[in-house]
Protein backbone atom coordinates (compact mmCIF):
# COMPACT_ATOMS: atom_id res chain seq x y z
CA UNK A 1 0.00 0.00 0.00
CA UNK A 2 1.35 3.09 -0.97
CA UNK A 3 1.04 6.88 -0.87
CA UNK A 4 -0.16 8.06 -4.41
CA UNK A 5 -1.98 11.52 -4.04
CA UNK A 6 -2.26 14.29 -1.64
CA UNK A 7 -5.58 16.41 -1.42
CA UNK A 8 -5.17 19.30 0.38
CA UNK A 9 -7.43 22.31 1.27
CA UNK A 10 -7.50 25.24 3.79
CA UNK A 11 -5.05 23.39 5.99
CA UNK A 12 -2.52 25.56 6.99
CA UNK A 13 -0.91 27.43 3.73
CA UNK A 14 -2.89 25.60 1.88
CA UNK A 15 -6.01 27.88 1.03
CA UNK A 16 -7.09 26.72 -2.21
CA UNK A 17 -7.81 23.01 -2.99
CA UNK A 18 -4.13 21.51 -4.13
CA UNK A 19 -3.48 17.92 -5.15
CA UNK A 20 0.17 16.77 -4.55
CA UNK A 21 1.09 13.39 -6.52
CA UNK A 22 3.72 10.92 -5.11
CA UNK A 23 5.60 9.84 -8.19
CA UNK A 24 7.08 7.14 -5.93
CA UNK A 25 7.84 4.47 -2.95
CA UNK A 26 10.58 7.42 -1.95
CA UNK A 27 9.71 10.61 -1.82
CA UNK A 28 11.58 13.44 -0.69
CA UNK A 29 10.24 17.43 -0.33
CA UNK A 30 12.12 19.80 -0.67
CA UNK A 31 12.40 23.82 -1.23
CA UNK A 32 13.00 26.91 0.42
CA UNK A 33 12.27 27.89 3.46
CA UNK A 34 8.33 29.19 3.99
CA UNK A 35 7.51 27.26 0.62
CA UNK A 36 5.42 24.80 3.04
CA UNK A 37 7.55 21.58 2.77
CA UNK A 38 6.75 21.40 6.86
CA UNK A 39 2.92 21.96 5.95
CA UNK A 40 2.83 18.79 4.05
CA UNK A 41 4.16 16.60 6.53
CA UNK A 42 1.70 17.66 9.30
CA UNK A 43 -0.88 17.61 6.68
CA UNK A 44 0.22 13.79 6.40
CA UNK A 45 0.58 13.12 10.01
CA UNK A 46 -2.78 15.33 10.67
CA UNK A 47 -4.97 13.05 8.39
CA UNK A 48 -3.62 9.93 9.79
CA UNK A 49 -4.80 10.33 13.48
CA UNK A 50 -2.57 13.43 15.47
CA UNK A 51 -4.44 14.58 18.01
CA UNK A 52 -1.70 16.56 19.58
CA UNK A 53 -1.74 20.15 18.45
CA UNK A 54 2.37 20.85 19.45
CA UNK A 55 3.43 18.12 17.12
CA UNK A 56 1.66 19.85 14.38
CA UNK A 57 3.65 23.63 15.34
CA UNK A 58 0.47 25.00 16.41
CA UNK A 59 -1.22 26.12 20.14
CA UNK A 60 -4.58 24.37 19.37
CA UNK A 61 -5.60 22.16 16.67
CA UNK A 62 -7.68 25.34 15.44
CA UNK A 63 -4.18 25.93 14.55
CA UNK A 64 -4.60 24.09 11.22
CA UNK A 65 -7.21 25.92 9.38
CA UNK A 66 -5.77 28.64 7.27
CA UNK A 67 -6.44 31.89 9.31
CA UNK A 68 -6.25 34.73 6.64
CA UNK A 69 -3.63 37.07 5.58
CA UNK A 70 -3.50 40.43 4.00
CA UNK A 71 -5.08 39.69 0.83
CA UNK A 72 -6.90 36.87 1.76
CA UNK A 73 -9.96 36.00 4.22
CA UNK A 74 -9.60 33.20 6.80
CA UNK A 75 -11.64 30.29 5.93
CA UNK A 76 -13.77 27.81 7.94
CA UNK A 77 -12.69 23.93 6.98
CA UNK A 78 -9.60 22.73 6.73
CA UNK A 79 -9.83 19.58 4.53
CA UNK A 80 -6.89 16.98 4.12
CA UNK A 81 -7.43 13.23 2.04
CA UNK A 82 -4.43 10.96 0.84
CA UNK A 83 -5.13 8.28 -1.75
CA UNK A 84 -3.71 5.00 -1.48
CA UNK A 85 -2.45 2.80 -4.07
CA UNK A 86 -3.51 -0.97 -3.03
CA UNK A 87 -2.79 -2.85 -5.96
CA UNK A 88 -1.08 -5.19 -4.66
CA UNK A 89 -4.00 -6.15 -2.06
CA UNK A 90 -1.46 -5.56 1.35
CA UNK A 91 -4.57 -3.29 2.79
CA UNK A 92 -5.27 -5.20 6.34
CA UNK A 93 -8.79 -6.62 6.65
CA UNK A 94 -11.82 -5.69 4.08
CA UNK A 95 -9.66 -2.57 2.71
CA UNK A 96 -7.55 -5.57 1.09
CA UNK A 97 -10.58 -5.84 -1.83
CA UNK A 98 -10.08 -2.10 -3.15
CA UNK A 99 -7.42 -0.91 -5.60
CA UNK A 100 -7.33 1.99 -3.88
CA UNK A 101 -7.66 3.54 -0.76
CA UNK A 102 -8.64 7.30 0.25
CA UNK A 103 -8.15 8.65 3.84
CA UNK A 104 -9.78 12.05 4.60
CA UNK A 105 -10.06 14.23 8.02
CA UNK A 106 -12.17 17.73 8.02
CA UNK A 107 -11.80 20.29 10.75
CA UNK A 108 -14.62 23.23 11.22
CA UNK A 109 -13.96 26.20 13.45
CA UNK A 110 -16.71 25.06 15.77
CA UNK A 111 -14.31 22.01 16.42
CA UNK A 112 -15.82 19.53 14.59
CA UNK A 113 -13.45 16.45 13.58
CA UNK A 114 -14.33 13.96 11.11
CA UNK A 115 -12.89 10.97 9.83
CA UNK A 116 -13.47 8.71 6.25
CA UNK A 117 -12.31 5.92 4.93
CA UNK A 118 -12.79 5.81 1.04
CA UNK A 119 -16.05 8.11 1.62
CA UNK A 120 -17.36 6.67 4.38
CA UNK A 121 -17.64 8.12 7.79
CA UNK A 122 -15.11 6.49 10.37
CA UNK A 123 -13.50 6.48 13.61
CA UNK A 124 -9.97 8.27 14.60
CA UNK A 125 -8.73 4.63 15.90
CA UNK A 126 -10.62 2.92 12.43
CA UNK A 127 -7.91 4.56 10.84
CA UNK A 128 -4.73 4.17 13.26
CA UNK A 129 -5.91 0.48 13.13
CA UNK A 130 -5.64 0.00 9.44
CA UNK A 131 -2.16 1.91 9.82
CA UNK A 132 -0.62 -0.44 12.80
CA UNK A 133 2.24 -2.43 11.75
CA UNK A 134 2.07 -1.15 8.22
CA UNK A 135 5.47 1.34 8.77
CA UNK A 136 2.40 4.12 8.00
CA UNK A 137 1.01 6.19 10.97
CA UNK A 138 0.87 9.93 12.01
CA UNK A 139 4.20 8.83 13.77
CA UNK A 140 5.89 5.93 12.24
CA UNK A 141 8.96 5.72 10.48
CA UNK A 142 8.01 5.92 6.93
CA UNK A 143 7.50 9.88 7.31
CA UNK A 144 11.45 11.25 7.28
CA UNK A 145 10.77 14.94 8.72
CA UNK A 146 13.94 17.13 9.00
CA UNK A 147 16.07 16.33 12.07
CA UNK A 148 14.42 13.24 12.27
CA UNK A 149 17.44 11.30 10.93
CA UNK A 150 20.00 12.44 13.78
CA UNK A 151 17.19 11.66 16.67
CA UNK A 152 17.41 8.00 15.39
CA UNK A 153 20.78 8.30 15.17
CA UNK A 154 21.42 9.24 19.11
CA UNK A 155 18.29 7.78 19.96
CA UNK A 156 18.33 5.39 23.37
CA UNK A 157 17.96 1.60 23.25
CA UNK A 158 14.45 1.67 23.59
CA UNK A 159 13.56 4.12 21.28
CA UNK A 160 15.75 1.97 18.78
CA UNK A 161 13.41 -0.77 19.88
CA UNK A 162 10.40 0.93 18.82
CA UNK A 163 11.48 1.51 15.31
CA UNK A 164 12.39 -2.01 14.90
CA UNK A 165 9.63 -3.20 16.34
CA UNK A 166 7.44 -0.86 13.83
CA UNK A 167 9.16 -2.40 10.79
CA UNK A 168 8.94 -5.63 11.75
CA UNK A 169 5.37 -5.60 12.47
CA UNK A 170 5.78 -6.68 16.15
CA UNK A 171 4.27 -3.16 17.68
CA UNK A 172 0.99 -4.17 16.37
CA UNK A 173 0.61 -6.79 19.02
CA UNK A 174 2.24 -4.67 21.62
CA UNK A 175 -0.49 -1.95 21.09
CA UNK A 176 -3.05 -4.30 21.09
CA UNK A 177 -1.41 -6.27 24.52
CA UNK A 178 -1.14 -2.65 25.57
CA UNK A 179 -4.62 -1.68 25.14
CA UNK A 180 -6.48 -5.20 26.14
CA UNK A 181 -4.61 -5.47 29.31
CA UNK A 182 -5.90 -1.57 29.41
CA UNK A 183 -9.67 -2.85 29.10
CA UNK A 184 -8.89 -5.62 31.61
CA UNK A 185 -7.74 -3.06 34.15
CA UNK A 186 -10.64 -0.79 33.20
CA UNK A 187 -12.72 -3.53 33.68
CA UNK A 188 -11.42 -4.29 37.03
CA UNK A 189 -11.62 -0.53 38.19
CA UNK A 190 -14.80 -1.10 37.03
CA UNK A 191 -15.61 -4.45 38.35
CA UNK A 192 -14.50 -2.38 42.10
CA UNK A 193 -17.16 0.61 40.86
CA UNK A 194 -19.80 -1.56 40.67
CA UNK A 195 -19.02 -3.83 44.17
CA UNK A 196 -19.00 -0.59 45.90
CA UNK A 197 -22.12 0.90 44.00
CA UNK A 198 -23.67 -2.17 44.79
CA UNK A 199 -22.82 -1.94 48.86
CA UNK A 200 -24.11 1.86 48.34
CA UNK A 201 -27.16 0.72 46.64
CA UNK A 202 -28.08 -1.95 49.21
CA UNK A 203 -27.45 0.81 52.16
CA UNK A 204 -29.98 3.09 50.18
CA UNK A 205 -32.17 -0.12 49.77
CA UNK A 206 -32.79 -0.99 53.37
CA UNK A 207 -33.18 3.42 53.97
CA UNK A 208 -35.68 3.39 50.92
CA UNK A 209 -37.52 0.47 52.44
CA UNK A 210 -37.37 1.70 55.74
CA UNK A 211 -38.27 5.25 53.99
CA UNK A 212 -41.40 2.90 52.33
CA UNK A 213 -42.92 1.14 55.28
CA UNK A 214 -43.16 5.08 56.99
CA UNK A 215 -44.48 5.90 53.58
CA UNK A 216 -47.38 3.16 53.78
CA UNK A 217 -47.81 3.99 57.83
CA UNK A 218 -48.05 8.08 56.91
CA UNK A 219 -50.27 6.60 54.04
CA UNK A 220 -52.83 4.60 56.11
CA UNK A 221 -52.66 7.82 58.79
CA UNK A 222 -53.75 9.95 55.99
CA UNK A 223 -56.40 7.98 54.84
CA UNK A 224 -57.60 7.67 58.19
CA UNK A 225 -57.62 11.47 58.96
CA UNK A 226 -59.57 11.91 55.78
CA UNK A 227 -62.12 10.02 56.71
CA UNK A 228 -62.19 10.96 60.18
CA UNK A 229 -61.98 14.92 58.39
CA UNK A 230 -65.15 13.39 56.20
CA UNK A 231 -67.06 12.35 59.44
CA UNK A 232 -66.61 15.26 61.00
CA UNK A 233 -67.55 17.71 57.96
CA UNK A 234 -70.48 15.52 57.90
CA UNK A 235 -71.46 16.18 61.59
CA UNK A 236 -70.71 19.85 61.21
CA UNK A 237 -72.56 19.92 57.52
CA UNK A 238 -75.75 17.93 59.54
CA UNK A 239 -75.47 20.69 62.57
CA UNK A 240 -75.04 23.65 59.97
CA UNK A 241 -77.78 22.68 58.49
CA UNK A 242 -80.24 22.08 61.49
CA UNK A 243 -79.39 25.45 62.28
CA UNK A 244 -80.04 26.96 59.16
CA UNK A 245 -83.75 25.23 59.26
CA UNK A 246 -84.22 26.77 62.61
CA UNK A 247 -83.27 29.78 61.40
CA UNK A 248 -85.69 29.97 58.41
CA UNK A 249 -88.18 28.79 60.59
CA UNK A 250 -87.63 31.67 63.03
CA UNK A 251 -87.47 34.03 60.18
CA UNK A 252 -90.99 33.10 58.42
CA UNK A 253 -92.20 32.71 61.90
CA UNK A 254 -91.06 36.74 61.91
CA UNK A 255 -92.45 37.45 58.85
CA UNK A 256 -95.84 36.10 60.23
CA UNK A 257 -95.37 38.56 63.45
CA UNK A 258 -94.76 41.84 61.17
CA UNK A 259 -97.77 41.03 58.57
CA UNK A 260 -100.00 40.58 61.90
CA UNK A 261 -98.43 43.65 62.95
CA UNK A 262 -98.65 45.58 59.84
CA UNK A 263 -102.77 44.60 59.05
CA UNK A 264 -103.11 45.66 62.98
CA UNK A 265 -101.26 48.92 62.21
CA UNK A 266 -103.69 48.89 58.96
CA UNK A 267 -106.68 48.47 61.30
CA UNK A 268 -105.48 51.43 63.73
CA UNK A 269 -104.95 54.05 60.64
CA UNK A 270 -108.67 53.02 59.65
CA UNK A 271 -110.21 53.68 63.01
CA UNK A 272 -108.09 56.95 63.09
CA UNK A 273 -109.58 58.07 59.84
CA UNK A 274 -112.89 57.46 61.23
CA UNK A 275 -111.84 59.59 64.51
CA UNK A 276 -110.26 62.22 61.75
CA UNK A 277 -114.28 61.90 59.59
CA UNK A 278 -116.09 62.41 62.83
CA UNK A 279 -113.77 65.42 64.19
CA UNK A 280 -114.38 67.49 61.38
CA UNK A 281 -118.04 67.03 61.33
CA UNK A 282 -117.99 67.72 64.91
CA UNK A 283 -115.99 70.77 63.67
CA UNK A 284 -118.25 71.90 61.05
CA UNK A 285 -121.65 71.88 63.56
CA UNK A 286 -119.27 73.78 66.02
CA UNK A 287 -119.44 76.17 63.62
CA UNK A 288 -122.90 76.42 62.88
CA UNK A 289 -123.90 76.52 66.44
CA UNK A 290 -121.05 79.55 66.90
CA UNK A 291 -122.59 81.56 64.32
CA UNK A 292 -126.05 80.95 65.52
CA UNK A 293 -125.05 81.61 69.24
CA UNK A 294 -123.70 85.01 67.77
CA UNK A 295 -126.56 86.27 66.01
CA UNK A 296 -128.29 85.83 69.17
CA UNK A 297 -126.18 88.52 70.58
CA UNK A 298 -125.03 89.12 74.46
CA UNK A 299 -127.62 87.76 75.82
CA UNK A 300 -126.53 83.79 74.96
CA UNK A 301 -123.27 83.95 76.87
CA UNK A 302 -123.94 81.00 78.93
CA UNK A 303 -124.21 78.85 75.01
CA UNK A 304 -121.28 80.72 74.08
CA UNK A 305 -119.00 79.47 77.44
CA UNK A 306 -120.11 75.93 76.60
CA UNK A 307 -118.98 76.11 72.76
CA UNK A 308 -115.60 77.50 74.61
CA UNK A 309 -115.19 74.43 76.79
CA UNK A 310 -116.16 72.04 73.56
CA UNK A 311 -113.49 73.94 71.63
CA UNK A 312 -111.20 73.15 74.49
CA UNK A 313 -112.03 69.72 74.62
CA UNK A 314 -111.26 69.35 70.81
CA UNK A 315 -107.97 71.07 71.37
CA UNK A 316 -107.70 68.21 74.06
CA UNK A 317 -109.02 65.50 70.99
CA UNK A 318 -106.05 67.18 68.71
CA UNK A 319 -103.31 66.20 71.36
CA UNK A 320 -104.47 63.48 71.79
CA UNK A 321 -104.37 62.60 67.79
CA UNK A 322 -100.91 63.86 67.87
CA UNK A 323 -100.03 61.62 70.73
CA UNK A 324 -101.80 58.99 68.62
CA UNK A 325 -99.47 59.42 65.91
CA UNK A 326 -96.27 59.24 67.71
CA UNK A 327 -97.26 56.28 69.46
CA UNK A 328 -97.85 54.96 66.17
CA UNK A 329 -94.23 56.12 64.76
CA UNK A 330 -93.27 54.55 67.81
CA UNK A 331 -94.54 51.37 66.98
CA UNK A 332 -93.24 50.98 63.25
CA UNK A 333 -89.78 51.76 65.01
CA UNK A 334 -89.92 49.40 67.84
CA UNK A 335 -91.90 46.32 66.57
CA UNK A 336 -90.34 43.96 68.96
CA UNK A 337 -92.92 46.14 71.37
CA UNK A 338 -95.77 46.93 69.22
CA UNK A 339 -97.91 44.79 71.75
CA UNK A 340 -97.58 46.99 74.78
CA UNK A 341 -97.75 50.06 71.99
CA UNK A 342 -100.87 48.63 70.68
CA UNK A 343 -102.54 48.20 73.69
CA UNK A 344 -101.64 51.71 74.19
CA UNK A 345 -103.52 52.75 71.31
CA UNK A 346 -106.75 51.19 72.15
CA UNK A 347 -106.36 52.50 75.08
CA UNK A 348 -105.97 56.01 74.09
CA UNK A 349 -108.66 54.82 71.56
CA UNK A 350 -111.04 54.12 74.33
CA UNK A 351 -110.29 57.46 75.79
CA UNK A 352 -110.97 59.31 72.12
CA UNK A 353 -114.14 57.65 71.84
CA UNK A 354 -115.17 58.20 75.55
CA UNK A 355 -114.23 62.06 74.60
CA UNK A 356 -116.45 61.92 72.00
CA UNK A 357 -119.12 60.82 73.61
CA UNK A 358 -118.62 63.87 76.09
CA UNK A 359 -118.33 65.69 73.38
CA UNK A 360 -121.27 64.59 71.87
CA UNK A 361 -123.45 65.14 75.09
CA UNK A 362 -122.08 68.68 75.37
CA UNK A 363 -123.36 69.66 72.00
CA UNK A 364 -126.96 67.95 72.73
CA UNK A 365 -126.60 70.25 75.95
CA UNK A 366 -125.52 73.16 74.07
CA UNK A 367 -128.87 72.69 71.72
CA UNK A 368 -131.10 72.08 74.23
CA UNK A 369 -129.62 75.35 76.01
CA UNK A 370 -130.23 77.30 72.65
CA UNK A 371 -133.81 75.71 72.04
CA UNK A 372 -134.73 76.95 75.45
CA UNK A 373 -132.87 80.25 74.83
CA UNK A 374 -135.08 80.54 71.27
CA UNK A 375 -138.34 79.58 73.34
CA UNK A 376 -137.34 82.34 75.89
CA UNK A 377 -136.68 84.62 73.18
CA UNK A 378 -139.99 84.07 71.16
CA UNK A 379 -142.11 84.33 74.49
CA UNK A 380 -139.83 87.80 75.37
CA UNK A 381 -140.77 89.11 71.95
CA UNK A 382 -144.26 88.08 72.10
Amino acid sequence: MRLDKIHVAGFKSFVDPTSIQIPGDLVGIVGPNGCGKSNVIDAVRWVMGESSARNLRGDSMADVIFNGSVSRKPVGKASVELIFDNTQGKAPGSYASFSEISVKRTLSRDGTSEYFINNSRCRRRDITDMFRGTGLGHRSYSIIEQGMVGRIVEARPEELRAFVEEAAGVSKYKDRRRETETRIRHTRENLDRIDDIRSELAAQLRKLQRQSQAARRYQRFKDEERTVNGELLALRFRSQKATIDQQLRNTAEAELRVESNVSKQRSIERVMEEIRADQLSSQELVSAVQGELYSLGADIATIEQNIEHARETEHQQRGELDRLRDTFGELIKQEHDDGERLNDLEAALGDLRSSRVNREKTLRLAEQALIEREEDLDRWQR
